[in-house]
């Protein structure tokens, strides 16, 4: 019993070294014409998953993210034109609430006094050279009024709200 004992304490105090030596970086996602560093994603203030590996949702949050701006950077930005972004804090649309047991997962409930939130710091850089630099504290605090369109699509707020920041902020700097 004590052999046992003393393989399975050494195998966990192996282990806990190789996960202290591993170094966390932040992630990067690229996408045509964006880049964005996402700065410790675990002080984020809400990017907790509902029914998934929190590391394959973050990741999966991250590139839709930067494909969806992608798509607005690219209507905006000349061809010799890119924007970089570091993103310092996430605060989805919607709360998390537990099931206490009726289900496996807690649900995000989504209503207008949680909205989306962001902060970072931007650059918009022509031929390597910075053209426009900034910081933002985006808040869409009227994500649900107005029309809305039947839409399902993921992180649709978030989206949404950077979206409405390129064409309002940048666009008109250009």
């Amino acid at each position: 019993m004590k052999v046992q004992f003393l393989l399975l304490a050494s195998v966990l105090n192996c282990s806990a070294v190789w996960a202290a030596d591993e170094a966390k970086t932040d992630p990067v996602t690229e996408d045509g014409v964006v880049k964005i560093v996402w700065q410790n994603p675990k002080d984020f203030r809400d990017i907790k998953s509902s029914g998934e590996i929190q590391s394959r949702y973050e990741k999966r949050l991250f590139d839709t993210l930067t494909t969806n701006i992608n798509k607005e950077a690219a209507k905006v930005l000349k061809p010799n034109q890119k924007l970089e972004m570091t993103v310092t804090d996430v605060d989805l649309a919607g709360d998390m609430r537990p099931t206490f047991g009726a289900t496996a997962d807690d649900l995000r409930v989504v209503k207008d006094l949680y909205p989306p939130r962001m902060s970072f710091s931007y650059q918009v850089l022509e031929n390597d050279k910075v053209i426009i630099a900034g910081d933002e504290k985006l808040a869409d605090m009227g994500f649900m009024s107005g029309i809305q369109s039947v839409n399902e699509k993921p992180f649709m707020y978030e989206t949404k709200m950077l979206s409405d920041w390129l064409k309002k902020t940048v666009a008109p700097k250009l």
